[in-house]
């Protein structure tokens, strides 16, 4: 690392995901292009009806082909959640632009709702592959859910799993476990970097109880030079985490390092700033230590100071620079690194479904779609005219909106992170590090 400056699925004609036109008194109606919002009882999660998002015109004659999305509607983890509804909203417009193989077919994505947790994360990956019988689940932000999922209900089937945002190293031992953002291994390192490079001797950790905190934490652990002298986890959705925060100030160390979630995250600081602990030590984190959410729940100054590593886009690369354009035209506001990962697992699962048209999509055809081997194309349509219905995957290099991607043996992707600071109660983000 370095810092810089600024299984498969079986083809058989009553396949679900090939959905037929629909005969409405003597005239073809396609539904197409919907986006529906779940849960298991079948609503959006808050007790309403289910929605759906036609996004624009249907096509004229063709039908649609359904892929699955496993998100966090709900829970610690539901900023993230829609972050990626709204990345996942603009491939989906470019995707159906185009259209999908040599149909010229829409694409339907079924979201359901994990409530950022690994029992209704499975349960919803579940109703997606045995109900909805889809080829490809989008799935999740969570790394305890993502790999859940994998193990409970992908391994050894015929569905291909695409994270759009898990960053735990242990998805690296799932090899056909593929993800969009990169291994939380070379995010680990840089922490362990930067709190070196800061001078920080000791530091007291705590990381929430699941594959993303503990595989991150062992990471640090092993690369940090100093003296790790605590090390603990915590668990989700607690209302307090005060013998937490007493038990960091009582390791006598110079920093504080955070691997947890918004919501957790935003307890841990109020309690620690009410008791005045805030200003006596150096605070860092990791990505899920940003959030708007927590700074509006959060007083004015009350962690100003922290420092941390965070995934990032590569902000110069003119499909990103699009992406962005696009993305605060339609909703008043920069993307995340999040959003564009969400895109690309979007665009991702479109390309595959192409390329297989109308075949098996397979782990090793997603892989191939992205290799560094082939043209590089930059947007989905590139890729369409670029290489036929059924063609050669590793034909193409589909470089995304959140990087080049490059999928490895281990269907991890290549990282771009950066360094973030608080200042004046807002984020600021400098130096670039690259894997």
């Amino acid at each position: 690392m370095h810092r810089e400056s600024p299984g498969t699925r079986a083809s058989d004609g009553s396949r679900r995901r090939f959905l037929k036109a629909v005969g409405v008194g003597g005239i073809g109606v396609t539904v197409a292009g919907c986006v529906t919002l779940e849960d298991g009882n079948g609503d959006d999660g808050s007790g309403g009806d289910t929605g759906t998002d036609t996004g624009g015109e249907q096509p004229d004659q063709y039908g649609s082909l359904t892929i699955g999305m496993v998100d966090s509607v709900s829970g610690s983890l539901s900023p993230y959640g829609e972050r990626n509804q709204r990345g996942k909203d603009l491939a989906l417009a470019d995707i159906k632009a185009v259209g999908i193989g040599s149909a010229g077919s829409d694409l339907e994505v079924i979201v359901e709702d994990s409530e950022s947790s690994e029992g209704p994360g499975v349960s919803s990956a579940e109703k997606l592959v045995n109900q909805d019988d889809v080829p490809i689940v989008v799935g999740a932000v969570s790394s305890g859910v993502s790999t859940a999922i994998y193990d409970s209900v992908v391994e050894g089937g015929e569905v291909v799993q695409i994270s759009q945002n898990s960053t735990s190293p242990r998805l690296s031992d799932r090899p056909d476990l593929l993800r969009m953002s990169p291994s939380g291994r070379d995010k680990g390192s840089a922490l362990a970097k930067l709190l070196d490079d800061d001078g920080i001797g000791s530091v007291a950790v705590t990381f929430v109880n699941n594959d993303y905190g503990q595989g991150l934490s062992e990471v640090f652990d092993g690369e940090f030079p100093g003296d790790v002298a605590y090390n603990q986890p915590h668990d989700q959705g607690e209302a307090s985490y005060g013998g937490v925060i007493s038990d960091m100030d009582d390791a006598d160390v110079e920093a504080w390092l955070f691997i947890t979630y918004a919501e957790e995250f935003t307890v841990m600081v109020n309690e620690a700033y009410e008791r005045g602990l805030t200003e006596e030590y150096e605070l860092y984190g990791a990505e899920s230590t940003i959030a708007d959410e927590i700074l509006e729940n959060t007083p004015e100054g009350s962690h100003d100071g922290m420092t941390g590593i965070t995934e990032s886009a590569p902000v110069e690369q003119d499909n990103y620079v699009s992406f962005k354009g696009r993305f605060e035209g339609e909703y008043g506001e920069a993307p995340t690194v999040w959003s564009a990962y969400a895109y690309d697992a979007m665009v991702v699962s479109a390309l595959a479904l192409h390329l297989s048209d109308g075949g098996d999509v397979t782990p090793d055809l997603v892989r191939d779609l992205t290799s560094p081997d082939g043209e590089t194309v930059l947007t989905y349509e590139a890729a369409v005219d670029a290489v036929e219905p059924g063609g050669d995957p590793s034909a193409v290099d589909y470089q995304g909106v959140s990087g080049p991607i490059d999928l490895d043996d281990n269907g991890d992707p290549r990282g771009f992170y950066q360094v973030y600071n608080v200042r004046d109660h807002s984020y600021e983000f400098g130096d670039f590090v690259t894997s």
